[in-house]
């Protein structure tokens, strides 16, 4: 497999623990200092940071664990990315990809079974949020792990509290 391939893989492993809220698998992709910043994008067209940085696999963890809302009953997010442009030079990459989240929601099969006429899959699925991934990524004992990751939301993003 090629390094830019391999660099890839990462960030489908990423999008594939994101999905899951599978905090120990996606902190696993980051170094022990890498950076993680949110930006927002500005009325103007540039970004703005969002929130401080997390700092290091662990802390990916902690937030996936305790700051990502859980998947409702029936519900689901899935991660779609596109257009990704990789350069590796050594033992060091840089891959920038465009991203699509869909909200996922199955319907629940009544009791009684599907009513007559149903056909298909049954729920909705929904964009909701977009933008682009900019990562670095270092190979550390021959795997490549993430060292800088900015998610480049499209849309202003609001907390509550905040």
């Amino acid at each position: 497999m090629t390094d830019e391939r391999k660099v890839q893989e990462v960030l489908a492993r990423y999008v594939r623990a994101t999905d899951a809220r599978d905090g120990k698998a996606q902190g696993a992709l980051f170094t022990d200092d890498a950076v993680v910043q949110i930006h927002t994008r500005t009325n103007a067209g540039g970004y703005d940071p969002f929130g401080e940085p997390l700092i290091g696999g662990a802390a990916v963890q902690y937030a996936v664990e305790n700051f990502m809302e859980p998947h409702p009953e029936g519900g689901f997010s899935h991660h779609v990315t596109s257009d990704h442009v990789i350069e590796v030079d050594g033992d060091r990459a840089h891959l920038n990809a465009q991203f699509i989240v869909f909200r996922v929601r199955a319907r629940r099969r009544p009791q009684t079974g599907w009513p007559q006429g149903a056909f298909g899959a049954q729920g909705s699925v929904e964009p909701y949020e977009s933008g682009y991934y900019d990562t670095d990524l270092h190979r550390v004992d021959g795997e490549w792990r993430i060292v800088r990751h900015d998610v480049l939301l499209d849309m202003p993003m609001a907390v509550p509290g905040v």
